[in-house]
């Protein structure tokens, strides 16, 4: 049961060190919602939308006002939209994400997820239409955000799945290039994806969740970093020990807000999500707080060490504070939205392939990385290919939301605003790796899957 005073205690971290709580998500199965046809199809989901989520906001709202938690974000996820049955075309597709658009906005929430498919063995017919439908979805509506699972450890890697997806990115980024390319924002590339993630871009509602649940995803970046400060230059066992002590109070924090909500809601708790999610914010930043740890600057070596030990003791010390650990549950690194990866980017100290190596040891990948509107797209598959195979060796969640940035070059930058900061356009390697893409077909499936 959980001590209300346990919780007050930690207040105080809300006005000093950047504490709060990311985002309440409501997940919504849209299972119910099929139909032959697409206009009823768009009513139902609309209905069921506004319906389920009806208070979402208003309650949230009522809840960081009693216990004086910052909520940053209030988002709904949905069932892969690819999975709705019924024939719908791509411009179908786009007319239902218009209609999650609406919605959105008549609740009030930030954003709205889902719309997506689940590719790591192969495509449906209704997959591909989805996924090929993606960039003008993106470009028409402002809260939808969209994931594709293209790798699984059990499946493999869906290397055509890869294939296209190249070629969505670059055409999602020209039809937003108005807008800094920010339809690229709002699409995540997964392997391993949890049915259950809070945090946008890549929130869905998987098939086996229930009808209805409410998951929360905490933060506290600056919380962990003024803790580290304190403990001065103690070993690292110590160290691990004051981040898990840490990440154990702002979790139940976490759980008091999840349980808080699915009560006045009437809705089932599902999970909570244990990530440092950074912010633009100065004293926000999971940077800032591998450089407490003694590095110079983000990207120097030692920095994935440094990661692994954090994401580590954020894990132990948070599966104690909660019964119901899911989600991403580590320490994300997207480099738009923290002000010192911004930093370390800027001095090149941080390169895309030292990221690619921190994303071994943490959550969740390669996120919110701009990149020159001119790189092949051969290149930006080559990039998720590395990257999702990472995910699939390891057993665990890796991703890609890259930017090709239309008119920008290494050094420029473009802008969005908000949560998702401002990107620095990074140097990628443009040696060309069409010939190992075009190859098509899968990668299978690693030795260690085969666990039945």
């Amino acid at each position: 049961m959980i001590n209300t005073k346990d919780i007050l205690e930690t207040i105080n971290m809300v006005k000093e060190e950047n504490l709060d709580i990311r985002t309440v998500t409501m997940g919504i199965s849209l299972l119910d919602c099929a139909s032959d046809s697409p206009k009823t199809a768009c009513d139902k989901i609309y209905g069921k939308i506004t319906g389920k989520a009806g208070k979402l906001v208003q309650t949230v709202e009522q809840i960081e006002k009693e216990y004086g938690i910052p909520i940053i974000n209030k988002r709904v996820s949905l069932t892969p939209i690819s999975l709705l049955g019924g024939y719908y075309s791509e411009e179908d597709y786009v007319k239902i994400a218009e209609t999650l658009d609406r919605a959105a906005d008549a609740l009030g929430i930030n954003f709205i997820g889902g719309y997506g498919a689940l590719v790591q063995k192969g495509f449906t017919g209704a997959d591909e239409r989805l996924i090929n439908s993606i960039p003008e979805a993106l470009a028409t509506t402002g809260k939808v955000c969209s994931s594709v699972n293209v790798a699984s450890t059990k499946a493999g890697i869906d290397m055509d799945a890869v294939a296209l997806m190249g070629k969505i990115i670059k055409k999602t980024a020209y039809l937003t290039r108005d807008k800094d390319c920010i339809g690229c924002a709002k699409l995540v590339v997964f392997a391993n994806v949890p049915e259950d993630n809070p945090f946008m871009a890549g929130a869905f509602h998987g098939t086996g969740e229930a009808e209805c649940v409410i998951n929360v995803g905490v933060s506290g970046p600056g919380v962990v970093a003024s803790a580290i400060a304190r403990a001065g230059d103690c070993d690292f066992s110590e160290l691990a020990e004051v981040i898990k002590r840490t990440s154990f109070k702002i979790t139940r924090m976490g759980q008091l807000v999840a349980r808080e909500a699915s009560k006045r809601l009437g809705v089932p708790f599902g999970i909570v999500d244990l990530s440092l999610a950074p912010t633009p914010a100065v004293g926000d930043s999971v940077a800032r707080i591998l450089e407490g740890m003694g590095l110079e600057i983000c990207g120097a070596c030692g920095t994935t060490a440094a990661l692994a030990l954090l994401n580590d003791a954020v894990k132990k010390g948070g599966v104690m504070a909660s019964s119901h650990v899911g989600g991403l549950s580590g320490a994300f690194i997207p480099v738009s939205e923290d002000a010192g990866m911004i930093e370390a980017v800027s001095k090149g100290a941080l390169t895309i392939e030292k990221l690619e190596a921190m994303t071994a040891v943490c959550s969740v990948g390669l996120d919110m990385i701009a990149i020159p509107g001119d790189t092949d797209e051969s290149v930006i598959c080559g990039l998720i290919a590395d990257e999702i195979s990472i995910g699939v060796a390891n057993t665990k969640t890796t991703a890609v939301r890259v930017i090709p940035a239309y008119g920008k070059k290494a050094g420029d930058s473009v802008t969005f605003g908000g949560l998702l900061g401002e990107a620095p356009v990074m140097k990628i390697s443009t040696l060309s790796p069409a010939k190992f893409i075009a190859r098509g077909g899968r990668i299978p499936a690693p030795i260690h899957s085969l666990k039945n």
